[in-house]
């Protein structure tokens, strides 16, 4: 078919026969008459009612995607550089995107620190949030080429593990989850990080079957969420995160209960922990610290301001 005034006409309507039985079609067939910025604009009001805080860098980041190589900059002043199966990509993950699924599920992949991490549903998307664990335990590490022994309980993703993997080049870690799903991403992550020479993964729970006093570092950024809560939060966290990384029981504190005490048998004397907590638990994670044998339990802050990690050594003797 030959393009008649708009060049992406007849884009969008190779498109659309190719899609006839996919879910991205009714946004195929919306976007006749519309060249690249009119594409771009409409997914930014689509995602905008369809609740998307971040609407604009979400239709961005699609884009970027499907375009890849080609800038979306020079897409956009040269549509010859734009395929019909660039159009049709796009529908079905913007279709996608519209029912809610997590941006880092639709591309498989999300930034984290220095490293470029998988993402499924068996895990929780690394949030920036969590960068601040990264960023205090590596503030209280006076030299980086120390040979460290860190864990990572309830790794997820890997994420927290893999970073401080990536900034201590003697240090080695193992990640421990209760799924093996988890486990197999995370797993992955460290090989495509080039790391997995200094990274082990294991099912376990918590703490369970790690010898006393073995760790110079241990972290975790465990469930906290209060249960009823849960089904209240955003549609990519409820419907697509797995619950069991998010309930923290009737109060949110049920794993720091468990895993405080188990954090400082496992840790040497002098070895340093530190958890990811809500907005609201500074003061509770804080005293059960305190009560679980750390002292001098400290608050880290995020870039927001917000208590966002409790940290502390494990004292001596």
């Amino acid at each position: 078919m030959k393009p008649d005034g708009n060049p992406f006409d007849a884009l969008v309507e190779e498109a659309a026969i190719a899609q006839a039985s996919r879910p991205g079609l009714a946004l195929i067939r919306s976007w006749r008459g519309k060249d690249l910025a009119g594409i771009r604009g409409d997914l930014h009001d689509r995602f905008s009612a369809a609740g998307i805080e971040d609407a604009e860098s979400d239709a961005r980041f699609l884009l970027d995607h499907v375009l890849k190589p080609t800038p979306l900059a020079v897409a956009l002043v040269d549509p010859a550089r734009v395929s019909w199966q660039m159009i049709a990509g796009l529908a079905d993950l913007a279709a996608r995107r519209l029912q809610r699924e997590p941006l880092s599920h639709i591309l498989g992949d999300k930034p984290f620190w220095t490293l470029d991490l998988k993402v499924t549903r068996d895990v929780l998307t690394p949030r920036a949030d969590t960068e601040t664990l990264v960023a205090t335990v590596l503030d209280q590490i006076a030299d980086r080429k120390s040979a460290l022994q860190i864990a990572d309980f309830g790794t997820g993703s890997g994420a927290i593990l893999l970073a401080l993997l990536s900034e201590l080049p003697n240090a080695t870690g193992l990640g421990i989850d209760i799924s093996e799903s988890a486990l197999a991403v995370a797993a992955e992550n460290a090989n495509r990080n080039r790391l997995a020479d200094r990274a082990a993964f294991r099912v376990g729970d918590w703490a369970a079957g790690v010898p006393d006093a073995d760790l110079d570092v241990a972290v975790s950024n465990p469930p906290y969420i209060v249960s009823e809560i849960i089904d209240t939060l955003q549609p990519e966290v409820k419907d697509f995160e797995p619950r069991s990384a998010l309930d923290g029981g009737k109060d949110g504190l049920d794993v720091y209960r468990i895993l405080l005490p188990e954090l400082h048998r496992v840790l040497k004397p002098g070895g340093l922990m530190a958890v990811e907590i809500g907005f609201d638990q500074a003061d509770s994670v804080t005293a059960l610290a305190r009560a679980a044998g750390f002292p001098d339990a400290e608050l880290a802050r995020d870039l927001a301001g917000q208590p966002r990690i409790v940290f502390s050594t494990r004292p001596a003797g």
